[in-house]
């Protein structure tokens, strides 16, 4: 499984979406178009990250940006996981 599929598993699994998270892809809209992805579901999703991916994600580090899109989140944790390598 690739870095996007991982992302998108821990995004559809935090956000509860179900099937409505079947067709999520790198260009899929987040933050402010899915109504389940509020600032708390943030703070899940980077808890959810932590955890999987074995990185920390440091306050100063947490921008709209990079919960934009479901690619956007995703290069930011291969970016993460660059860091810690």
């Amino acid at each position: 499984m690739n870095t996007l599929d991982q992302v998108k598993t821990l995004v559809v699994h935090s956000l509860q979406l179900g099937e409505r998270g079947a067709n999520l892809n790198a260009a899929s809209q987040l933050l402010g178009a899915i109504p389940e992805f509020d600032s708390m579901a943030v703070v899940n999703i980077i808890a959810a990250l932590e955890e999987y991916f074995g990185f920390s994600i440091e306050d100063d580090e947490i921008e709209a940006d990079h919960f934009a899109t479901l690619g956007s989140l995703t290069a930011f944790v291969t970016h993460k996981l660059d860091e810690s390598a």
